[in-house]
């Protein structure tokens, strides 16, 4: 059965484009081996669409994202845009983006994979074999609610953190399926001990917990799980967390994958999936080609997973990631200690690559038999 996938693409700042070009190499690798054929179309965003047009995310851009199946993302961000208007900042056209496509649910992974294991920034023994999935809820909370500004005196400044129950109960809805999938455990962080919302937020997630008996359910406190993340990261499974909580604890997740450049996300829920590595534009390595393209690669996976129900292919590229790091390849980023192969961007994409082709052609040659 032939199937089409039409991905509107936003490279955007930095070293967007730099991992993105690593994503779409991977991707025609799966259309080169399948009857699935991806339609890319670009289109400008962030500080380069700004350059152009003036504003961050450009209508003809929006209209694209739209229409597409899914949007896959590199990084927003330039140090020119810091002293912008907030209307003008690629960051506030990313919240845009966000919220018109709908995506409320934030998906981002971090696995501890044992070839990159002793160059983590923590002991090896404290993060082999963790593997946990943050669910962040992104339309929410603290980025989102009104009223928000700055007092025309300059005196003061105010943010809004709302949250109704309908948006708490589709966010753990989602969590907890999520976590029947894996190893059926969620932990459900807050700040209930000081905040309304996280009271609300509590009160919510045990209600939706009982549609979910196979899965087990604890609450913790957003510092305690901070803690916890670099302590003892095994003992997640499925992390809950309102949008500002997500934000800060999957970035610390960091440490656990051994770089901001192996994360990938999936933004889901809404229109259109949206999928875009954790990492930042990274103005000061930019055109350097060092960039990790493995966060960018593995947002691609996620992509044909949520958006195209293509879990083997997910699968493959997430094997072929692991066995370019288990074969020693490692960017700048990863390349603590004795590491026989650092490579570019255009290498590690291109190991990649090379994987996957191998996994590909051999389950080709199994079924030809």
């Amino acid at each position: 059965m032939h199937m089409r996938v039409q991905i509107a693409i936003l490279a955007g700042d930095g070293i967007g484009p730099e991992v993105i070009a690593e994503a779409l190499r991977v991707l025609r690798v799966i259309a080169e081996f399948s009857n699935i054929e991806f339609r890319f179309a670009e289109y400008p965003f962030g500080a380069a669409a700004w350059k152009r047009t003036g504003v961050p995310l450009p209508s003809a851009t929006l209209e694209a994202c739209l229409h597409a199946d899914a949007v896959l993302l590199g990084a927003v961000g330039a140090p020119e845009c810091d002293g912008l208007p907030r209307e003008q900042r690629p960051e506030t056209g990313l919240l845009a983006l966000r919220s018109r496509l709908g995506g409320y649910a934030n998906l981002r992974p971090a696995i501890a994979y044992d070839a990159i294991a002793a160059g983590s920034p923590l002991k090896a023994s404290v993060v082999s074999g963790a593997d946990l999935l943050v669910v962040r809820e992104l339309l929410g909370g603290l980025y989102f609610g009104e009223p928000r500004g700055i007092a025309p005196d300059g005196s003061s400044a105010f943010n809004t953190m709302c949250y109704s129950v309908e948006q708490v109960e589709r966010i753990a809805r989602v969590a907890f399926r999520e976590a029947a999938r894996r190893r059926k455990k969620v932990t459900s962080v807050d700040k209930a001990n000081v905040l309304e919302t996280s009271r609300l937020w509590r009160q919510v997630v045990s209600r939706v917990g009982q549609d979910f008996p196979e899965v087990t359910l604890d609450h913790m406190y957003v510092d305690a799980c901070a803690m916890q993340l670099v302590t003892d990261p095994r003992r997640f499974d499925v992390i809950l967390t309102e949008n500002l909580f997500g934000d800060i604890l999957s970035d610390e997740a960091a440490v656990i994958a051994g770089s901001l450049g192996m994360l990938a996300s999936a933004s889901i829920g809404g229109k259109v999936g949206l999928y875009e590595p954790v990492h930042g534009s990274a103005p000061d390595i930019a055109g350097r080609g060092i960039a990790n393209p493995l966060g960018a690669i593995a947002s691609a996976a996620m992509m044909l997973r949520y958006t195209a129900g293509l879990e083997q292919e997910a699968s493959d590229i997430e094997s072929a990631i692991r066995r370019a790091l288990e074969a020693g390849y490692r960017t700048a980023d990863l390349a603590r200690g004795s590491v026989a192969k650092v490579v570019s961007t255009i290498e590690m994409g291109a190991a990649v690559e090379c994987e996957l082709a191998g996994i590909l052609d051999r389950r080709c040659s199994y079924h030809a038999v």
